[in-house]
């Protein structure tokens, strides 16, 4: 089976790909230009990551004609209410994320460490032509620290720590993808999809 991947982001793409290749190697998994496609881009208008994830998923199937899969992820700040949660693509405007970490930061600069609570959270979401959908979500817990710490990763990941002070943009790629929101979401769609009769 032959499924297109719903991303425009291109550190997401190449994250969930490393992903989901080793867990699901019978499927064969392509983006919408490389099955000949342009693209689509779709307004995110749900409340949720897996509304979110379903309305990109059902854009690309429309497109293609295949099985699509999306993510729908994001940042969860406690100190911030949740926010930027769904809107965290969208946090920045239309500034770059290192524009989007200097806000960040700087909405947090009175608040001490140890209300500096956040998660990452990840939706998977795929969508077939017949009408069968089927997701998963999956979460990352830490914080977020007083100052970009880690070169690597894309996002937020430069202010995102785990327990024991590791920062996200510098935890190796393999080991990141062990224990990421993205990495737990994608074990569980693989599980469900196997479920599923895939």
């Amino acid at each position: 089976m032959r499924f297109v991947l719903a991303s425009n982001n291109e550190g997401k793409k190449s994250e969930m790909l490393r992903i989901i290749r080793p867990l699901i190697p019978e499927m064969e998994i392509v983006t919408a230009r490389e099955a000949g496609f342009g693209s689509v881009d779709p307004e995110e208008t749900g409340v949720t990551f897996a509304e979110n994830a379903e309305i990109k998923a059902r854009a690309f199937m429309e497109l293609t004609g295949m099985p699509a899969i999306a993510d729908d992820s994001g940042l969860c700040v406690d100190a911030l209410g949740g926010a930027p949660g769904v809107h965290t693509a969208r946090y920045a405007g239309d500034h770059d994320f290192d524009f989007g970490i200097r806000k960040l930061l700087d909405e947090l600069k009175d608040v001490p460490m140890e209300q500096r609570g956040a998660c990452f959270v990840s939706a998977i979401c795929c969508v077939w032509p017949d009408g069968r959908i089927l997701t998963a979500e999956g979460r990352c817990d830490g914080y977020i620290g007083l100052e970009r710490g880690g070169s690597g990763g894309f996002g937020f990941d430069p202010v995102f720590y785990m327990p024991g002070d590791r920062c996200f943009g510098d935890i190796p790629g393999d080991e990141k993808d062990s224990i990421s929101h993205r990495g737990n979401a994608l074990r569980l769609f693989a599980e469900k999809l196997r479920d599923f009769g895939m």
